[in-house]
């Protein structure tokens, strides 16, 4: 898959990463995969979740199941960069940018409401992931990092479309392009306002 285009043109993200972000990175290698490998596994347990919550939904089912097997390899793949380079795999932290994104979330409501906003949140997780691989594969000074941040660039952009794939099947698209408008604007809002970090994919 090729990202050629503006990222705000393909992923729909209204605020672009800081191009700093990846001078920072690349001088926190170890924290930077740490993070990372921290957020595969978070993504792989966040659709095991799905998947229990809404069992009756086979569509949903059929298409997360294997999204956990990737993600779970994806975790694997960079526990062994960690390890090839003689880095240790630190603590889990906080993830300010995620616990942003839950706070936009319907608590009360519907249920097609709350069940739209659960898969929209994932879908932007994925598009910010995206974008910050992108940034990382093409400015880099190591090219074998280089090249393994385009896999999983490519990797993510799959699974934003899915998800937001999954919201029109079960929402009218038009309650969909709506609210999605509101995320993307909400999140931007979120970039803004965090410090930027080379310790963190978010």
């Amino acid at each position: 898959m090729e990202l050629t285009q503006d990222t705000k043109n393909i992923l729909g993200l209204q605020l672009p990463t800081d191009p700093r972000w990846v001078n920072l990175a690349e001088k926190s290698l170890e924290d930077i995969l740490t993070d990372h490998a921290y957020c595969e596994q978070k993504a792989a347990t966040s659709c095991i979740t799905l998947i229990q919550r809404y069992s009756d939904k086979e569509k949903l089912v059929a298409e997360l199941s294997p999204i956990v097997t990737e993600e779970w390899g994806h975790f694997r793949m960079v526990l062994g960069e960690l390890n090839k380079r003689k880095l240790k795999l630190g603590k889990q932290r906080k993830d300010e940018y995620v616990n942003s994104l839950l706070q936009f979330q319907q608590k009360g409501g519907n249920f097609e409401g709350r069940f739209l906003d659960q898969l929209l949140t994932m879908a932007l997780i994925e598009a910010r992931s995206c974008e910050r691989f992108k940034r990382l594969s093409e400015g880099l000074e190591d090219e074998y990092l280089r090249n393994f941040y385009r896999r999983f660039m490519e990797s993510e952009a799959g699974h934003y479309t899915l998800f937001i794939e999954l919201a029109e099947t079960y929402t009218e698209k038009e309650k969909v392009r709506k609210r999605w408008t509101q995320w993307l604007e909400y999140e931007a809002g979120i970039i803004k306002s965090l410090t930027l970090r080379g310790d963190r994919i978010h």
